[in-house]
């Protein structure tokens, strides 16, 4: 059993919020066509503001604390929050797009103790990357970026989103990380706009590309470090909590607003009205999210799936019910194992129904030939 493990156990026995979410802004110098944020600022939150949240999680025991946006270097006071929070002894890890880290930040970053930069690269081609940030140039200074962290003996993951317009270059991005000599991770997930807009949607890879992915483990990133809560050996599958979401971890927007998750938008309090801990132990949100128990999943609890399902709530949320299935997870359970999920059974459908901008994609031939 590792010591994450260990840790993340210990905490969902005691209600402590080990992991931390925390956006400290939503603007962005790129505009990625699958991003699901409003990168207009409606009234972020000040350096003290952030300062004085970041003392409440320490006294609430959260130990590990991701920063994230947007894009964290827009905010000039970014190194000196990441100093105050190491101050305050947090594990800290950064998402960054990367294209403002020159040398200096780099050596910053190595002096203030980050654990890990994680960067987000789409191809191995510029000209795809850059058509995906729609940032002229980024490829290249992003990626020169990540050979300043590595020279300061930084721990550097390299994230790709596989959607429609990169889904070729998945093992090239995959060989670059390799030749940078940093860690790769693959993720299809497309996710709804915080909004509600679900059009990029359709940016998501045909069901058919999944095998692919899912059946070669150098691609799969171990989702379930993040995600996953604790489960006792022998303990009935039905009675099992369904992520970590509300129970060890949670998200805060740039704006003060708690949520159980960055991919599960309920609004469960402000910190500019309450404070965390009275939010985290008093939430009426947080608390009917705490309540769920596979058992309770409509359609899911029924399902051959549910004990291995990557299901994940927020994604059900914005199709309209925390308890109820998540059209991606199911399609992403079939293309795992080749079974129906028991959603798609009361649909009677034997094997996703893909979307009709999905329909138009063709295939890479590499890709279908490895089918």
């Amino acid at each position: 059993m590792s010591l994450m493990y260990e840790m993340n156990e210990k905490a969902f026995e005691h209600g402590v919020p080990l992991s931390v979410h925390l956006d400290v802004t939503y603007r962005c110098n790129e505009r990625c066509v699958h991003c699901y944020l409003d990168h207009d600022d409606h009234g972020e939150m000040t350096t003290g503001e952030i300062k004085g949240i970041l003392d409440q999680l320490a006294e609430a025991g959260t130990f590990l604390l991701t920063f994230s946006g947007g894009e964290v270097f827009l905010r000039r006071d970014f190194l000196e929050l990441v100093a105050y929070a190491r101050k305050l002894l947090f594990n800290v890890k950064v998402k960054t797009n990367a294209v403002m880290i020159r040398e200096h930040e780099a050596q910053e970053l190595r002096r203030l103790g980050v654990e890990q930069i994680q960067i987000s690269v789409y191809s191995h081609r510029a000209e795809v990357h850059d058509a995906i940030t729609k940032l002229p140039g980024s490829w290249a200074r992003t990626t020169r970026a990540i050979r300043f962290l590595k020279e300061q003996g930084l721990k550097v993951t390299i994230a790709n989103v596989l959607m429609n317009g990169n889904l070729d270059d998945h093992k090239g991005a995959q060989a670059l990380a390799h030749d940078l000599g940093v860690t790769y991770t693959l993720d299809p997930t497309v996710s709804p706009k915080m909004d509600g807009d679900h059009s990029i949607l359709n940016l998501r890879v045909p069901g058919s590309v999944l095998p692919t992915v899912f059946h070669d483990a150098s691609l799969v990133g171990n989702v379930d470090e993040y995600c996953a809560a604790p489960s006792t050996p022998g303990e009935d599958i039905l009675n099992g909590i369904p992520c970590s979401a509300g129970h060890t971890s949670c998200y805060i927007t740039p704006y003060a607003d708690v949520f159980p998750c960055v991919q599960f938008p309920l609004p469960s309090g402000n910190l500019r009205q309450q404070k965390f801990m009275d939010i985290w132990r008093n939430s009426s949100q947080l608390a009917d999210v705490r309540s769920i128990r596979a058992r309770d999943l409509t359609t899911c609890s029924g399902c051959g799936h549910v004990g291995t399902c990557s299901r994940c709530p927020g994604l059900a949320f914005m199709e309209g019910d925390m308890r109820g299935p998540s059209t991606a997870d199911c399609e992403k359970s079939f293309y795992r194992t080749g079974l129906p999920s028991e959603n798609m059974r009361r649909q009677g459908l034997t094997m996703p129904a893909p979307s009709p901008m999905l329909q138009l994609v063709q295939i890479a031939p590499a890709l279908v030939q490895g089918l």
